[in-house]
């Protein structure tokens, strides 16, 4: 298997994590490039459910190396919250054997979560969205170069200093908004004993993964939230703080550009947003409703419900050409069943009153959908494993999405569990 990127081509929630874990029975290395906690990737084995935020969807696979790569940020109490969830279940994945946590990640502070939630609560109606999990501030400190990272917490003077120097501005900003500030020396020893917990994976994960490429190994690379997340060519600023498209994991991981021969880009075969911002085909009433609960869309890190819409074509084609999709995984084809007509999202009307067949984020503000409408279908999908014992209207609607993106559609998922794809 060549280097392989998973990457969503909507705003997250596509069902990436399945296809993460079943790419990963062919996988030495399967790494997360960018994001936190903010993710949520929901895999079901043998009938059990399992939310993943920040351990990358190889958890499962016993021969499989999980990295945590430089472009994540590390809530490290949270990451150990997970691990000690995931013993729990019966699914240990031993520090420095299977899971790796990159020295060069930045951190997640309590003062950052304070900060997040601040935020929004001082935009308003302008409000973004967020999870309130720290993200945005600390992606903000790793670019005015005053983080702190994995590193430093294996690094007890270094990481005394940069928690006075980062408390000593964040505290100030609380403080004037009347909120509790961070206590600075039991933050500190909170964190010491946390870096002495996680030191057996704490690495310089860009050298291992150079050389397990240089040695043939097979390395995913698993992407988090989706390309209209991403922050420069996502639907600004309704988007995340990191690169969510292909163009994180050379930064994220510490390969070479070259590396990524394959791009597996995964989508619902409807639309789905969490949060605020932009989204030309979303449906509300009755419909909206019925997809949601068949879909079980709610946020697996908020627990908000999705925003629900029709599949969108102009949208997927973009983020297809903008990661350099190279195949699509069509998922939840089976949450359609009994809806007639289905309905394609083929260009906009945009609110000067043009009508355009091209995704400009500038521009989606206000666009109306422009569609077209196919057979619906009323079939249980669930138990189907081949392309051919799909009815008709099924096929007609796959090969129609596949002809408007411009990328093949190589599997398509009809249900949560692993073995519930069907292999084109």
């Amino acid at each position: 298997m060549p280097t392989t990127c998973v990457i969503g081509l909507l705003w997250g929630d596509e069902g990436k994590g399945k296809i993460i874990d079943l790419l990963a029975e062919n996988a030495d290395y399967v790494v997360r490039y960018g994001g936190g906690h903010n993710a949520g990737h929901t895999l079901v084995h043998e009938g059990r459910k399992l939310v993943l935020h920040l351990v990358p969807s190889a958890a499962l696979r016993p021969g499989v190396i999980n990295v945590i790569g430089n472009g994540v940020v590390v809530d490290p109490f949270h990451l150990r919250s997970e691990l000690e969830g995931l013993a729990r279940r019966g699914c240990s994945v031993p520090l420095g054997e299977r899971l790796l946590v990159s020295e060069s990640a930045h951190v997640i502070l309590p003062m950052h979560r304070a900060l997040d939630e601040l935020a929004e609560r001082l935009r308003g109606s302008e409000r973004i969205g967020t999870t309130g999990r720290g993200i945005g501030p600390a992606y903000a400190d790793r670019a005015a170069r005053t983080g702190l990272r994995v590193g430093d917490l294996v690094r007890p003077a270094r990481l005394r200093a940069g928690v006075a120097r980062i408390a000593a501005e964040k505290n100030a900003l609380l403080r004037a908004f009347d909120e509790p500030e961070v206590d600075v020396r039991r933050l500190g020893d909170d964190l010491l004993a946390l870096g002495a917990e996680l030191r057996p994976a704490i690495a310089d994960t860009g050298h291992v993964l150079r050389e397990a490429q240089r040695a043939g190994r097979r390395i995913l690379a698993e992407g988090a939230q989706g390309v209209l997340l991403d922050v420069d060519h996502g639907t600004y600023p309704y988007v995340t703080s990191s690169s969510a498209s292909t163009g994180g994991v050379a930064p994220g991981t510490g390969l070479p550009p070259q590396a990524v021969q394959r791009v597996v880009g995964v989508v619902k075969a409807y639309a789905t947003r969490v949060g605020s911002g932009p989204f030309p085909s979303e449906l509300d009433g009755e419909l909206a409703h019925r997809i949601r609960e068949a879909g079980h869309e709610y946020g697996s890190t908020t627990g908000r419900p999705r925003r629900v819409g029709w599949f969108d074509a102009v949208a997927v084609r973009y983020s297809v050409q903008v990661s350099g999709t190279t195949e699509v995984v069509l998922t939840m084809l089976d949450v359609l069943r009994g809806i007639d007509p289905l309905h394609l999202v083929t260009g906009y009307q945009l609110a000067d009153g043009r009508r355009v067949e091209r995704f400009a984020p500038f521009d989606i503000d206000g666009a109306r959908p422009l569609t077209e409408s196919l057979p619906g279908f009323d079939v249980d999908l669930s138990d189907v494993r081949r392309y051919e014992d799909l009815p008709a209207a099924a096929r007609a609607y796959v090969e129609r999405v596949e002809h408007l993106i411009g990328a093949p559609i190589g599997t398509v998922s009809v249900g949560p569990g692993r073995e519930q794809v069907i292999r084109r």
